[in-house]
């Protein structure tokens, strides 16, 4: 294998595992801007060398390679300028795709994608049980609808609505409850405080404040929510 090809996997190898595995610094930049530099430069040495052995099959075959290597460059360094406004477009058309799932990222990181509507779906595992809940940092814990909880085999007693809680259809009693997990992507929580509503009290799940304050720390970015997990 040339040596130029070896070096350039090499690079990439390092990129892939700075982007995953992420840690402390390197030479002064941030794992992801280390990743990027070594990808870049894996990329660029894989890239000449193959435009060199074009040249050596003839400088007409030679320059059509340059010229297109150029134009995918070009492209790629106008992608990168406007690459937040890309990857806000990319996670819109995820919205609209599959609302609500998340994207893992690197470590306990999880992304989901903005609705079109300007809220966010977030699809999660709940005691084994996908389930679709809106992300509210209002909501003091994680509530189920009573329909959900029933799905879940959680049935509470009448006696066990003695939480005041407000809804959107105003206020109504909650009975609490003990969620053995709680998951989305790659996050996952065990023992979860959540509240239960009476029937049709609530229309939709809420992801609320006893699961989000366990994690390291949630954040809204453009048309994002970036979840990341506590590491322990």
């Amino acid at each position: 294998m040339p040596g130029a090809v070896g070096i350039g996997f090499l690079l990439l190898a390092c990129a892939a595992a700075l982007a995953h595995l992420g840690g402390r610094e390197v030479a002064g930049l941030r794992p992801d801007e280390a990743a990027a530099l070594a990808g870049a430069g894996g990329a660029a040495l894989m890239v000449l060398n193959g435009v060199g052995h074009r040249f050596r099959a003839g400088i007409g075959e030679g320059l059509v390679a340059l010229l297109a290597w150029g134009l995918v460059g070009a492209g790629g360094a106008v992608l990168y300028t406007h690459r937040d406004q890309a990857r806000d477009m990319a996670f819109r058309t995820l919205a609209e795709m599959s609302p609500g799932q998340p994207v893992s990222g690197p470590g306990k990181e999880v992304v989901i994608a903005r609705r079109v509507d300007g809220g966010f779906t977030v699809q999660a595992t709940v005691n084994g049980r996908a389930e679709a809940f809106i992300f509210d940092t209002g909501a003091s814990a994680v509530v189920l609808t009573a329909e959900t909880a029933a799905a879940l085999g959680i049935r509470p007693g009448a006696a066990a609505y003695r939480v005041q809680v407000q809804t959107a259809n105003g206020r109504t009693a909650a009975a609490p409850v003990v969620l053995d997990t709680v998951a989305v992507g790659a996050i996952s929580e065990t023992r979860v405080a959540a509240l239960v509503t009476r029937p049709g009290a609530l229309s939709v799940n809420l992801l609320g404040m006893s699961f989000l304050e366990r994690l390291a720390s949630y954040e809204v970015r453009g048309s994002r929510l970036i979840l990341r997990g506590a590491r322990g």
